[in-house]
């Protein structure tokens, strides 16, 4: 097995070059990543104490960093330590710049300034922890997205990824035997998905649920009965209401949250095709 020192270095929080990383590393097999993060590297000093982690665990160093002199200092460092380094957002960066026909700012952090869509953001946030789980039904026509699923198919975590993306949800759990709230179909405004899985999967993470926590794995929430006829249930409740409804078995949150957005997306071209394709932040 191959294994490598992965240092990545951003002049930021780092987000955006952990995601290029994670995105980039998907597409290898049979390799032992030892990942170092150094988010924040905004001077001279703070990178003379990286470099000597750096060199000690030489491999390959990604970064982002918009400040040249520092850059240079990087490239400097690993080139005389025999390190290949890597700016990530390079191509991108100058590509842009080719098509606005504008010099880039060189501002470290600028992707998070606290503007009004990073406000936006915040308020996506909070409304979407304060409607988790059924919570403060009578303000669901204020949400974008509601989220509707048998318990364990990602409903909280997928609300989450997409309230971080700017999108207001509501999540509700289908319960058998505790109908929903009558005006989940009377909703107008926002747009109903339903979450489903397959019953194996599920009895899998609700018995790894209960272990976690504890409890006997051997209940009603468990059965193979029951929950396969919890998913029937949910389904058929989605058909009844015209709910588009994706299935999370193979899923990531990521991946959920993606087809999420794709049907929100769709629906916003059919209702103002000028709107297609934009976050509502």
């Amino acid at each position: 097995m191959t294994k490598l020192h992965l240092h990545l270095l951003s002049d930021s929080t780092g987000e955006t070059l952990e995601m290029i990383a994670k995105a980039a590393l998907s597409q290898f097999d049979a390799v032992e990543v030892e990942r170092h993060f150094w988010p924040m590297v905004r001077s001279q000093q703070h990178l003379d104490r990286i470099m000597q982690e750096i060199t000690h665990f030489p491999g390959l160093v990604v970064f982002t960093l918009v400040n040249p002199d520092i850059r240079r200092s990087l490239e400097e460092s690993c080139a005389e330590a025999n390190m290949p380094t890597v700016s990530a957002l390079d191509a991108v960066t100058e590509s842009l710049s080719l098509a606005l026909g504008q010099e880039q700012l060189h501002r470290p952090g600028r992707q998070h300034q606290m503007d009004e869509a990073y406000f936006k953001r915040v308020e996506a946030i909070q409304f979407t922890i304060a409607h988790d789980d059924g919570l403060m039904w009578e303000e669901w026509e204020e949400a974008d997205i509601v989220l509707a699923g048998v318990s364990r198919t990602s409903k909280t975590p997928t609300s989450i990824y997409l309230a971080n993306r700017g999108y207001r949800v509501a999540n509700i759990p289908i319960v058998k035997e505790s109908p929903p709230p009558p005006n989940l179909f009377r909703l107008k405004r926002p747009m109903v998905v339903g979450l489903t899985t397959s019953p194996d999967r599920l009895i899998q993470v609700r018995r790894n649920r209960l272990l976690s926590l504890n409890q006997a794995p051997e209940t009603a929430y468990v059965d193979k009965e029951q929950v396969e006829d919890e998913v029937r249930y949910a389904r058929r409740m989605a058909a009844d209401n015209n709910w588009p409804v994706i299935d999370v078995t193979r899923r990531s949150i990521e991946e959920t949250a993606a087809a999420v957005i794709n049907l929100y997306n769709e629906r916003r071209t059919q209702m103002s095709p000028r709107n297609a394709g934009t976050n509502p932040v």
